[in-house]
């Protein structure tokens, strides 16, 4: 039924589109993205949401091919096999899947190996124009898939050597090979970590003294991490101003020195000037090259996205904190009524539903049940998983709890249960690989951060990695229910998917020791994930991890308190000058944001006593149209005052002057030329 795949592709799309909603920032970044992250994503979605289509189909199939010797000699043989072979309710033509497979996956390797790589590092670039910005995506990618190039020489030397003609068909298939061994090899690190790490993030979840604790201790470790980015800011904006300086009006090189202040804030730039006029070397007149303008350029680029990313995870995890705060108080309350210490901005429709008896039952009554009850199931679904990865392989007696459980439901034609149970192992799988991903943060370069503030790099690296992890864990499925051929050697029909997306013994190397190494190196993950020893290992090193009962770890916990208190200080006098401002005599009535942390602060002991000291708001010395900001504005908001053009640098944003002559930013149209900065 067409309807069913139609149900599918749309579910998908709409998955994909909220998802993109809460970590991009659609009306900032540039529409190309925004359509190439859609569309990674929906494939990724619409991969796992159609193949128990494609099972029950090839259920189906499997049936007729086994029953058609049978029958053939009896006159009737149509009515037979109809009566012996039950057509499943979702029945698509085999022509529709073939062509839809077909469609997704050229289509997202074509995405991922080469489209996404290619605007990923034109983002990066730092040339002023969109031809050097080209040339350096180019130079970039030509330098990455060299090293693969390389590899894949050596593998057709050795296929040649074995004597094996090569042809456009084998070619592909080798192609389609390789990139599902990579991603399969990706996959068992993932899922190593996940199969274990997800029932035990919800068990911590359901405890609340832990949870807290935990929070604290990542508000200790973004403190630091903000401070750190702001260093780096007032480093590069340094140089920047050097640069400037040295610059003359009329230089031909001064227009690229305006196209890189222009996306530094306000105030960075009057702190880097007066840093810059205090330094000893504010008398050099070195005069750059627009390869030192490139670099300096791009060096922006980043060390202001890191510290945007920095501050709005920051504010995340102090309402974080602040929630975790309430609900320890509201645990024990009598009236059974959910109290917040400071009021919280709802849209119409959230305060229209909610209510604080529910609310109190929920966070302080349900919650941790329902968390353990998740700890259990995810806990179960992991040791299936791990139980039919190591014993997949084994064909006679069938050890795999997928293949018997499959198995039973075939033989009783079953469709509605093979297309549940499959689905629902395809979403744990998709669960654990997907929030392994979500969680990983590549040198602090790429990961994603909610409520809008993921840059479009680690938007376009997220949907390179769905695209590289979907089709070899929907092939490992297959492989799970003993549905691929060439792992139980056995003449079946196979699903159009598999037929499209190939499989992982096309190469021998792989295909002979693939059954012996992979469920080893699947165990071996999950017991170093269950004894912590990635976090012993990372914490050894000195990158702090959260261990119960270690000393860094109860020092940066007591630091996170600290600096959740001040945090908390700082709030509450800033809700005190609200009432000032809106009861105090001779004041005009208005709007006052609350105060949030400004660039130039540090998180550190020594200034605690000069931190307390009535907060100063940035945004009060920028224009006078920001002071009519009010305490129901959204972090996204605030987030845009504060950056304007240095964050969101590809998109058209033009500064206006308003009628009293103060410069205001405001979204503008996207820009005519892709990614162009001129």
């Amino acid at each position: 039924m067409v309807s069913v795949l139609l149900f599918a592709v749309v579910f998908a799309l709409l998955l994909a589109g909220i998802a993109l909603y809460r970590y991009g920032n659609i009306q900032r970044q540039h529409p190309l993205v925004t359509f190439s992250v859609l569309i990674a994503w929906c494939f990724s979605f619409m991969i796992v949401f159609t193949l128990p289509l494609d099972i029950t189909n090839t259920v189906y199939r499997q049936c007729i091919f086994e029953n058609t010797p049978k029958v053939a000699v009896n006159e009737s043989v149509g009515g037979k096999i109809d009566e012996k072979c039950q057509k499943p309710w979702g029945m698509i033509s085999d022509d529709v899947l073939t062509n839809l497979w077909r469609l997704i996956y050229w289509t997202s390797q074509l995405l991922t190996w080469l489209i996404m790589p290619l605007m990923q590092s034109y983002l990066k670039a730092g040339d002023f124009t969109m031809k050097g910005k080209f040339k350096s995506a180019v130079i970039d990618n030509a330098i990455y898939y060299g090293s693969y190039l390389f590899i894949c020489g050596i593998l057709l030397i050795y296929i040649a050597c074995k004597g094996v003609s090569l042809d456009g068909p084998k070619l592909k298939a080798i192609a389609s090979s390789a990139s599902n061994t990579w991603g399969l090899f990706l996959l068992v690190l993932l899922l190593g970590y996940a199969l274990v790490e997800v029932p035990r993030s919800f068990w911590n979840n359901s405890k609340p003294g832990f949870t807290l604790q935990y929070a604290y201790f990542k508000a200790a470790k973004l403190s630091s991490e903000k401070a750190e980015a702001e260093e780096n800011v007032d480093d590069v904006l340094e140089s920047l101003q050097a640069i400037s300086k040295s610059v003359p009006n009329n230089h031909e090189l001064r227009s690229c020195v305006e196209t890189i202040l222009r996306k530094v804030p306000i105030e960075l730039q009057e702190r880097a000037n007066r840093n810059f006029n205090r330094s000893v070397n504010s008398s050099s007149t070195i005069m750059p090259t627009e390869k030192a303008l490139v670099r300096i350029h791009k060096q922006v680029i980043k060390s202001l996205q890191t510290l945007q990313r920095t501050e709005a995870l920051w504010s995340v995890q102090v309402e974080k904190v602040f929630h975790l705060e309430d609900v320890a108080r509201n645990i024990h309350s009598a009236d059974r009524r959910f109290k917040s210490e400071f009021q919280k901005s709802r849209d119409s429709v959230s305060r229209f539903f909610y209510s604080p008896v529910v609310d109190w039952y929920w966070e302080c009554i349900l919650k941790f049940p329902f968390l353990k009850g998740l700890c259990f199931l995810t806990a179960t679904l992991s040791v299936m998983v791990l139980w039919s990865e190591v014993t997949f392989f084994n064909i006679k007696p069938v050890l795999s709890i997928f293949a018997n459980v499959l198995k039973v439901a075939k033989d009783n034609y079953d469709f509605l249960t093979i297309e549940v149970f499959s689905m629902m192992i395809l979403c744990f799988l998709c669960y654990c690989a997907y929030s392994t991903v979500l969680r990983i943060r590549f040198l602090n370069l790429y990961y994603l951060a909610p409520h809008h503030q993921t840059n479009e790099h680690s938007l376009i690296f997220s949907g390179m990695m769905l695209c590289r992890l979907t089709p070899p864990m929907c092939l490992n499925f297959l492989g799970l229910v003993h549905m691929d051929s060439h792992i139980i050697k056995e003449r079946i029909q196979e699903t159009h998917y598999s037929q499209v997306m190939g499989h992982m013994d096309v190469i021998g190397i792989i295909a002979d020791g693939f059954n012996i190494y992979f469920p080893m190196c699947m165990l071996a993950f999950c017991l170093a994930t269950w004894f912590s020893l990635g976090s012993r290992a990372l914490n050894a090193l000195g990158f702090q991890q959260f261990l119960q009962n270690e000393t860094i770890a109860i020092e940066l916990v007591q630091e996170g308190k600290d600096l959740i208190a001040r945090e908390k200080r700082r709030r509450q006098r800033a809700e005190e000058a609200l009432a000032r401002r809106r009861d105090g005599p001779g004041i005009p009535s208005g709007k006052y944001r609350p105060f949030r942390t400004g660039f130039g602060e540090r998180m550190t002991p020594a200034d605690g006593l000069l931190r307390d000291a009535e907060p100063f708001d940035y945004s009060t010395t920028t224009t006078g149209a920001r002071q009519n900001t009010d305490m129901s504005r959204s972090l996204s908001e605030e987030i845009t005052d504060r950056f304007g053009l240095s964050t969101q640098i590809q998109v058209g944003f033009a500064p206006t002057i308003d009628s009293d002559n103060e410069e205001e930013t405001r979204i503008g149209p996207a820009p005519r030329n892709l990614f162009d900065d001129v």
